[in-house]
């Protein structure tokens, strides 16, 4: 489901940070409960950013809580604070988390350029190609 009240457009923010892309990542986040027990659970991202993500987790986080995130696939952790608890979905809650620093090479994907769209001049040298040099691009 591409639309989540945690990840629409917030009124008070004029531009993202960094742009936003929908990745489902296996990740783990830990902390600690307001009992001092720890907790660490195995998640999914929905949404990435150089700044943070948005998963979802079973377990109970509040706003300003300080977790570490670790990528699965590669080992790196981050710590990071919650941002937003927002809507549940399927039995866990969907979290906003920040990072405590930029770390947009956590994800190991390229970030597209915030200007990048098909107005822009890159995205015209496409059409401009001979049509012999177009590649054919089946349904998906």
């Amino acid at each position: 489901m591409s639309t989540s009240a945690t990840i629409r457009a917030n009124k008070n923010l004029k531009a993202r940070r960094s742009q936003r892309v929908f990745l489902s990542m296996n990740v783990i986040v830990a902390g600690e409960r307001t009992a001092g027990t720890k907790f660490a659970e195995h998640t999914t991202t929905v949404v990435v950013n150089a700044h943070g993500a948005l998963v979802l987790l079973k377990e109970v986080v509040r706003e300003e809580q300080l977790l570490r995130i670790r990528n699965e696939k590669t080992g790196d952790e981050q710590p990071c604070k919650v941002v937003v608890v927002g809507d549940s979905r399927a039995g866990k809650m969907e979290v906003g988390i920040e990072f405590i620093e930029p770390a947009p090479r956590f994800w190991r994907i390229a970030f597209p350029p915030e200007d990048w769209n098909s107005s822009s001049p890159e995205a015209k040298r496409y059409e401009k190609l001979p049509k012999a040099e177009q590649k054919k691009v089946g349904p998906l």
